[in-house]
């Protein structure tokens, strides 16, 4: 496997059916791309596949790290954040486990970024209609009213305020105070593109498909539109009384 400035980070839990086929998904992507996969104890045995992938096959580009329980989305990507950013990348991906997000849409958000020069690049399923497939209507339609309650309230212009499928130039990620940042489920991936968006960042939504999941278990529940509902209230608070690190 080829040197790389990006990576992907992986949050797991319970995604045994899918997580070697995602991995060798985006391995056999013509660009190079490694991967960072955050388990949170999964008792299914996702951890133990992937090191036998880093054993076998993929000790250069395969990378794990073991968490102890289910500690949130948010958390996840945090420590990955910090990972990818100790360890030298210069693009730092989201992405999910269970095919969802369409790894052949990597190089796609990787460009605008590098060669369009964005700082964050969104996969989005609202920004040229509704680009979901396998959804139950009630929850396309919770998610993309979702996102158009998010605009109401903040007055942040992205369509998909909600997407998990993105990429963050490294500057952005070491301008944001990570550890400021307070949700650890579905508004998590509100707050840290507002928070994005109040630094001055330069954000561009990239098309894709979001395709349901087949295998594994959906991880989605009330309890996380909740957060998002009355986690909207408080940025909108915070975009007025907050003062923001500024992107340099």
């Amino acid at each position: 496997m080829k040197n790389s400035d990006s990576i992907v980070i992986i949050p797991t839990y319970n995604e045994k059916e899918n997580i070697e086929k995602i991995i060798r998904a985006v391995f056999a992507l013509e660009q190079p791309f490694h991967i960072l996969v955050i388990d949170d104890g999964s008792p299914d045995g996702t951890a133990t596949i992937v090191k036998r992938l880093m054993e076998v096959e993929f000790s250069d580009c395969l990378h794990l790290v073991e968490r102890q329980g289910k500690q949130g989305l948010g958390t996840a990507y945090i420590a990955g954040f910090k990972w990818g950013l100790a360890h030298g990348y210069d693009y730092i991906f989201e992405m999910d486990a269970d095919f969802s997000h369409n790894p052949s849409d990597l190089p796609r958000l990787y460009a605008a970024c590098a060669d369009e020069g964005y700082d964050v690049a969104i996969g989005s399923r609202y920004i040229s209609g509704v680009n979901v497939v396998n959804w139950p209507i009630g929850r396309v339609l919770m998610s993309y009213f979702a996102s158009m309650y998010v605009r109401c309230v903040t007055g942040f212009k992205v369509h998909d305020t909600t997407a998990g499928f993105k990429c963050y130039k490294r500057r952005v990620l070491e301008t944001i105070d990570l550890d400021a940042i307070r949700f650890k489920g579905y508004a998590f991936q509100i707050e840290m593109k507002f928070t994005a968006y109040k630094c001055g960042f330069r954000i561009k939504e990239v098309p894709v498909i979001f395709v349901n999941r087949v295998e594994g278990v959906s991880k989605m529940n009330g309890s996380i539109f909740g957060e998002a509902f009355f986690g909207v209230i408080r940025l909108r608070l915070d975009g007025w009384f907050k003062k923001y690190p500024k992107a340099s």
